[in-house]
């Protein structure tokens, strides 16, 4: 049954139609006068939601989770998982409740471009031509998998995803989208009193490697060959006739998971981005950056950087999450052993479909660093590239030197600008000298044979000017509580174009106070 908000339908999300062992419905619980603290205009018009819709009172009270429209059937959904390399068993979404999903025409094809994810909606949906985002309310009250929890999310950790999951998109790196937050006074309780928030997230799915865990762990094999199926011809139709792996489309299906998985990765890397808490119930399977709790962009380079500080053993390190993502897949693979064992061989099929990762990754963190460094095409010096990178990451952590910083200044002396702008960020300035040295020669090179011709600020366009560091997050926030949302909104426009230079704010570019070291962020929300 489809339901409207304001003219705009919504409709039953895709798990609706397998019942309770797949989800269960639940009503939000009202807040008190909410008010709105942000939207994202941007993401707004791309899911055609005009600012006029966006101002009406239905659509505050529905996103709060205080209406909900006739016909909408709000549910949460069951997953497991393995949380710090543990199995945890049944989780769920224990503070996020799914409205249903939106459906938004294409003029074009059924092959869309959502979240930097190639993504096919076919029939399933009954919907030709057309994209199907879900609306999620993340902290609008309990659901049955709130594990004792209030299922409440406060100002600061939604404000924190709101801006993140942006900053990723401008980054051009797949995520979860956040629409708007919308608060209320009411007081939520965790480490001190705080305020209530509601994030209304998208995405094409939030299924996550935990769904496949819960059926397969619970030997529910039947609802976990519907939950593959449903994957498969929504989002990995060419998994139904690929001819690799004796023709199993579910150990298609893993391969195709862990190649977007390692390109996802990759980019994190690349851009010095902690995930904090990459549990496999905070892994989507269609390669999007998922939940984001105690994330950081690196400020000093530090490889063994921790932004979890609940992460006492420091599984979720900076330098450990492309192997911790491989071992998130190897879970996902033995979840998918009951479809995939259905030839001979079952296992040793899971294992191949998992070995393209590490290629895949290695190859695609190589074209990130090779795109950093300004070598925008191929070259045969591929050995000789990669050691610019590890000398230079090398040099980085030696020095501590800024992260996002660096190669900014790096590409503004790759065009024109005195190289003191990046030597002296270097204590060691002799091994930085030689670096540079052997990168500039490399680089002029190439920029006589190819950059001029394609695209002579081709670096500034890779490195981002703009992050969002934790203590911007932290001064929009303490803004924010005195509801002044004047921060968010600026931080907003620069992460949605954070290679431009927006002049008029150069401070929130700039290298962190020495406070911003003492930021402690954790997974309470």
């Amino acid at each position: 049954m489809t339901s409207q908000i304001q003219g705009i339908f919504i409709y039953p999300s895709t798990f609706s139609q397998f019942g309770s062992t797949f989800q269960t419905q639940v009503q939000p619980q009202p807040l008190p006068n909410p008010y709105w603290v942000c939207k994202n205009a941007a993401l707004a018009r791309e899911l055609g939601l005009s600012d006029e819709w966006m101002r009406h009172q239905e659509v505050l009270e529905t996103f709060t989770g205080n209406h909900v429209p006739e016909g909408l059937q709000p549910a949460a959904s069951a997953y497991s998982g393995h949380q710090f390399g543990q199995w945890a068993g049944q989780l769920g979404d224990g503070r996020a409740i799914s409205l249903g999903e939106l459906h938004i025409p294409s003029k074009k094809n059924t092959n869309i471009d959502v979240a930097g994810v190639l993504i096919n909606y076919n029939a399933t949906n009954n919907i030709a031509n057309a994209t199907s985002i879900e609306l999620q309310l993340k902290g609008a009250g309990r659901t049955p998998y709130s594990r004792g929890g209030d299922g409440r999310a406060v100002l600061r950790s939604s404000i924190r995803e709101f801006l993140c999951s942006e900053a990723m998109h401008g980054l051009g790196i797949a995520t979860t989208r956040a629409l708007c937050v919308t608060g209320s006074d009411a007081p939520i309780y965790r480490e001190t009193a705080e305020t209530a928030a509601v994030v209304t997230r998208t995405s094409p799915s939030f299924i996550r490697f935990g769904h496949f865990e819960h059926f397969s762990h619970n030997n529910l094999h039947t609802e976990l060959k519907q939950l593959a199926d449903i994957v498969i011809d929504n989002f990995y139709p060419e998994c139904r006739n690929s001819t690799s792996y004796n023709g199993n489309p579910y150990a298609a299906l893993l391969e195709a998971v862990s190649l977007r998985t390692a390109q996802m990765v990759a980019q994190w890397q690349a851009v010095g981005f902690c995930h904090g808490v990459m549990n496999t119930d905070n892994m989507s399977i269609l390669g999007l950056t998922l939940d984001y709790g105690p994330f950081q962009f690196l400020d000093a380079f530090n490889p063994d950087h921790i932004c979890n500080h609940t992460d006492t053993l420091g599984r979720y390190a900076y330098n450990k999450q492309p192997n911790v993502a491989y071992w998130n897949l190897f879970c996902l693979g033995q979840a998918l052993l009951p479809l995939i064992a259905t030839e001979q061989h079952g296992q040793e099929l899971a294992l191949a479909a998992l070995e393209p990762y590490k290629t895949a990754f290695t190859t695609a963190l190589m074209a990130q660093m090779r795109a950093k460094l300004g070598f925008v095409e191929p070259q045969k010096a591929f050995e000789g590239d990669r050691k610019l990178v590890e000398t230079i990451q090398k040099l980085l952590a030696q020095d501590r030197v800024d992260y996002t910083l660096f190669w900014r200044h790096l590409s503004h002396v790759a065009n024109g600008k005195p190289v003191d702008l990046v030597r002296d960020m270097f204590i060691d300035r002799p091994a930085f000298d030689s670096w540079f040295d052997t990168w500039m020669l490399h680089y002029s090179e190439l920029y006589n044979q190819q950059i001029r011709r394609l695209e002579p600020n081709f670096m500034l366009k890779i490195n981002p000017k703009y992050v969002l560091r934790n203590y911007l997050g932290e001064q929009a926030i303490a803004q924010a509580k005195l509801k002044d949302f004047s921060e968010v909104e600026t931080l907003l426009k620069l992460l949605q174009a954070p290679h431009d230079e927006h002049p008029e704010h150069e401070r929130f570019a700039g290298l962190p106070p020495d406070w911003a070291a003492g930021i402690e962020i954790s997974c309470s929300s």
